[in-house]
């Protein structure tokens, strides 16, 4: 006999759980996608120059990243309903105080609170779909995920340019509130409440994982923005004692916050670190392009944003083909030659020419997104189908972990680039994404070895 997670509910029960889990996942990824676009007139309005702008972006990231996995833990202590909810309302908050911010100070502090909303709701968005979904419909129900990601990136820039071209910045956080809000009593209505674990929550180990990517992450910004040297040691040197800590303390507990038990499974391994690699490319190419094209290229912000636009369309259009693929072909096939695509589409992005005109832009921000397509949704689907259901919720903070990790390193280079380079610095973080894209295609082939597959 089945368990009730394996059966589906009835269609409309099942419908209204889908649109509860995935309107939050499309607010909250165009926030990103607004944010991308619209970052040198926000700049440029609030007196900031472009390297030292990309603050507004790693706060962001900073604390995503360090909370994503203690969030994962609670959900699967707590419940993962209860932290989709918690971050609902965080998110709701800081949306209210970036659009009420009045310098790069307030406007960082304000997105970071933005932040940890977005952490609690993506730590545990894949873990509520393998709720949802049976175990044989999972990739059917990642690959909707990734497609509603898509189409959100795909409305982003286009969104941020109608706004910015009839109102200030401030309403890019504003005018969402209402669907928040409306997203909100949705979930509070429909989702029902998931399997909680019996073991108790670590605040100890939560405080030392959050402590060990948030000073990855500020190092790695320190790097970026030029910081003393001894500032950027001292941070690293005091994450790599927390790891140490962290994983002293979690030394053979069944479920520790930082999943290094999964990382035992081949495949999630290398998988994870795909992930890693290719959304590092994403990061680095949503915060780069803005800048080239409005800068480097002379585009105005609404032709900036509608330019950037055949990449997110692309993504979305292939996420519908490699989610079904995902069940039947290997990850590893489908994401190396997917990143192949992606490495080819960048480099001629960075050779375009001073004059390119937007049909010579858009089929290459569409290869990209072509590529990272077929990486995408297949290779989500190895991380979460490679844990076992009970470590759903590690899992899922690994997947989202991964992908926000990736993002902030990619802002992080794109801002050390600026930095060193004002002129070309956009150019140069392309290129650097370029290796990015390579270094993930050979991880994503190394899924294909026989020792990986029969571990796995």
């Amino acid at each position: 006999m089945s368990s009730p997670q394996d059966q589906t509910p009835p269609r409309r029960d099942h419908l209204l759980m889908i649109l509860a889990v995935l309107i939050p996942v499309i607010i909250s990824t165009l926030d990103i996608s607004l944010t991308s676009t619209a970052l040198p007139t926000i700049a440029r309005d609030i007196g900031a120059s472009s390297a030292t702008s990309i603050w507004v972006v790693n706060a962001y990231y900073l604390v995503v990243v360090a909370s994503l996995l203690p969030f994962a833990a609670m959900g699967e202590i707590f419940g993962h309903r209860r932290v989709f909810l918690a971050g609902q309302m965080l998110f709701l908050a800081g949306a209210l105080c970036c659009g009420m911010a009045w310098s790069l100070p307030s406007l960082v502090v304000s997105r970071a609170l933005l932040g940890l909303g977005t952490a609690a709701i993506s730590a545990v968005t894949p873990a509520l779909i393998r709720y949802i979904y049976p175990p044989q419909q999972l990739g059917r129900g990642l690959g909707l995920y990734v497609l509603v990601v898509g189409v959100a990136f795909t409305a982003g820039p286009t969104i941020a340019s109608l706004v910015l071209s009839v109102a200030s910045w401030p309403w890019l956080y504003l005018v969402p509130l209402p669907f928040s809000l409306l997203a909100c009593l949705l979930s509070l209505r429909c989702l029902p409440a998931t399997t909680r674990s019996a073991h108790r929550f670590d605040g100890v180990a939560a405080a030392l994982c959050a402590a060990l990517f948030a000073l990855t992450v500020f190092g790695l910004a320190g790097v970026a923005h030029r910081f003393a040297w001894p500032a950027i040691l001292a941070a690293w040197l005091i994450a790599l004692g927390c790891g140490w800590a962290l994983l002293h303390r979690e030394a053979g507990r069944p479920a520790p916050i930082l999943a290094m038990d999964l990382f035992r499974i081949p495949l999630f391994a290398l998988s994870s670190a795909t992930s890693i690699c290719a959304f590092t490319v994403q990061g680095l190419a949503f915060v780069a392009l803005p800048f080239l094209l409005h800068d480097g290229l002379g585009f105005s912000q609404a032709e900036t944003g509608l330019l950037i636009t055949p990449w997110p369309a692309a993504l979305a259009v292939m996420a519908l083909v490699a989610a079904p693929m995902g069940d039947r072909y290997s990850p590893g096939i489908l994401g190396g030659c997917g990143l192949l695509a992606l490495m080819a589409g960048l480099a001629s992005v960075a050779l375009l020419p001073a004059g390119a005109s937007p049909w010579d832009i858009g089929w290459r921000l569409a290869l990209c997104g072509v590529g990272f397509g077929f990486f995408q949704s297949p290779n989500m689907r190895a991380i979460m189908a490679s844990a076992p259901r009970e470590r759903s919720g590690g899992a899922s903070g690994i997947v989202a972990t991964s992908r926000l990790l990736g993002q902030a390193i990619g802002a992080a280079i794109v801002a050390l680039c600026l930095s060193l380079a004002p002129v070309h610095g956009a150019v140069l973080a392309l290129w650097v994404g370029c290796g990015a894209a390579a270094l993930g295609s050979l991880v994503s082939f190394l899924r294909l070895l026989p020792a990986v597959r029969n571990r796995s």
